[in-house]
């Protein structure tokens, strides 16, 4: 380590800011940080805790606030595409007479692993802004061109391209709102949930407006594409809504790159400048210079920094060593980060075929037991659907506040939540008439909002900076790739029994016990 950085004097006045040693800063590592100092890179570590020094000094302003804006569009679209194929499925397979029709969510699920693998490990490889604005840019444009489909076919291949873009929101969004958020205000990661189950009730009070009243019935045998029209207006406003969002980020609102991945990528000095630019934004000084950050690499860093000249064939060197998977490597490092990565991975690949395996059927599945009740039509059906979104927005707050309790924190929040999930849906079995079933779906929207509100900011705050979108998008590929079987499943155990229910609760269930084995808990501590 360098030493500490001599303070220089402020020019005539100007208010003096104290700039704290490097000693201090490390202090602040050991004691603060989610991950120990021992499983990332020294230099690293020191540079990352300088940087969340730097950005708690700043403190919370006009530019973090916006940011938590314009971050929600993508929590929020993140949910609504998916709601949006759930809420179309029915008057598809009327209207295009599909003999299966969970091969549209099939085709959802594909697009949505594309998007998780490309736009969560490309983001550390070409940044986050680039990624931040074209995510909900092509999920606006293929969900606008999907209501003009002529068949089964094309509607599921728009689907596929629409969710390519939703792939990408949460593994980016998160990691680049994280990375300006001091430690203090963590936790609004959880609150941005929020977003997220309100997405769901928007996307339910416009269906039933427009699928209510312009939709086919389920038992319709002769229906077509005029008394069909509704899921195509669907589709136009949540296109036209998805694009709105688009135009206000990226018109509206300029994106700094985070300067904890320029720092990863050793642009030290351009993260410096970030971190200045982010402090007059909101009216604030910094007293973060590049010797702070050269202070804190160790003697071999410092040699190997010295024989690496920009030539060409370093160039290509430091690309292969991307191809090589330095980022994923870094994520198994020791023991103790490799097991939270691993059972992240396997929490997020049950809930990824537990979740669609219930909820994407959602809407069909009302249909289908309110026929059986005797009160199943179109109407109620998506009167029903978003009342139970509703119950997600209060599960989605009490999430930020378990996640906050002392001594039950971001792990006992999770867990609890999950299992609960889990038994709701076997609850939901024994009903014998719809408001029964009503209120047991209630419960399970309440208690799911609750469970993703936690899961989606404790993932990203246990991943290091310089590899969180490769971790964000470890997680988030587990969770694609077993929701692609969840409608296969579907196809295979027939949606007319309770057999996908018992699967999906007893997947919930198992991924609650598996959080009670994580070795990280991030309430009240800085990410790395």
């Amino acid at each position: 380590m360098g030493g500490s950085v001599s303070e220089e004097k402020p020019p005539p006045g100007t208010q003096e800011t104290r700039h704290p040693s490097i000693e201090e800063v490390i202090a602040d590592l050991d004691k603060d940080g989610v991950i120990p100092t021992d499983a990332v890179d020294i230099t690293y570590g020191r540079k990352a805790a300088v940087l969340n020094r730097a950005i708690k000094d700043i403190g919370m302003g006009w530019y973090q606030w916006q940011l938590f804006i314009v971050v929600g569009f993508g929590w929020a679209s993140d949910n609504l595409w998916p709601v949006v194929t759930s809420l179309i499925l029915t008057p598809v397979k009327t209207e295009f007479h599909a003999p299966r029709p969970p091969l549209l969510s099939l085709a959802q699920n594909i697009g949505l692993l594309a998007g998780a693998i490309f736009w969560g490990f490309g983001c550390d490889i070409f940044g986050r802004r680039w990624a931040f604005n074209l995510t909900l840019g092509l999920t606006a444009l293929w969900g606008l061109v999907a209501a003009g489909s002529p068949n089964f076919a094309a509607i599921g291949v728009f689907a596929a391209l629409w969710s390519f873009g939703v792939g990408g929101n949460l593994p980016v969004d998160s990691a680049i709102f994280l990375e300006f958020l001091p430690a203090s205000h963590q936790y609004l990661l959880t609150v941005l949930s929020v977003d997220w189950a309100l997405a769901q009730v928007i996307a339910n009070l416009i269906a039933w407006g427009l699928l209510g009243n312009f939709t086919c019935d389920i038992t319709d045998t002769n229906c077509t594409k005029s008394e069909n029209f509704g899921w195509r207006y669907f589709l136009i406003t949540m296109g036209g809504l998805t694009l709105i969002m688009f135009a206000i980020r990226f018109l509206a609102f300029q994106i700094f790159e985070s300067p904890k991945y320029l720092m990863g990528k050793g642009k030290d000095e351009e993260a410096v400048r970030i971190v200045h630019e982010v402090a007059r934004r909101n009216g604030a000084e910094s007293w973060l210079s590049i010797e702070h950050l050269r202070a804190c690499e160790t003697e071999e860093y410092q040699v190997a920094g010295a024989t690496t000249t920009a030539t060409a064939s370093n160039a290509i060197k430091r690309k292969l060593e991307t191809v090589k998977l330095t980022h994923i490597r870094a994520l198994f490092a020791t023991k103790k980060l490799g097991y939270s990565t691993a059972a992240l991975m396997l929490v997020w690949a049950l809930i990824g075929l537990a979740f669609p395996l219930y909820n994407a059927f959602l809407p069909y599945l009302q249909a289908l037991r309110g026929a059986d009740f005797g009160d199943g039509s179109t109407y109620l059906t998506y009167r029903n659907n978003l009342i139970i979104a509703v119950l997600g927005v209060p599960g989605a707050l009490a999430g930020a506040y378990l996640a906050e309790l002392r001594n039950f924190g971001r792990k006992g929040a999770l867990s609890l939540s999950t299992i609960l999930t889990g038994v709701f849906l076997y609850a939901g079995t024994t009903a014998t008439k719809s408001s029964a079933l009503l209120g047991w779906n209630c419960a399970y929207s309440f208690t799911s909002n609750i469970m993703y509100a936690v899961l989606y900011a404790f993932t990203p705050e246990v991943f290091p900076t310089k590899d969180r979108g490769t971790g964000n998008a470890l997680t988030a590929t587990s969770n694609r790739i077993f929701g692609i079987f969840a409608p296969i499943l579907a196809i295979y155990a027939d949606l007319s029994t309770p057999v996908p229910v018992y699967v999906s609760g007893a997947l919930f269930i198992l991924a609650g016990l598996v959080v009670l084995t994580l070795p990280f808990e991030s309430r009240g501590k800085a990410s790395l």
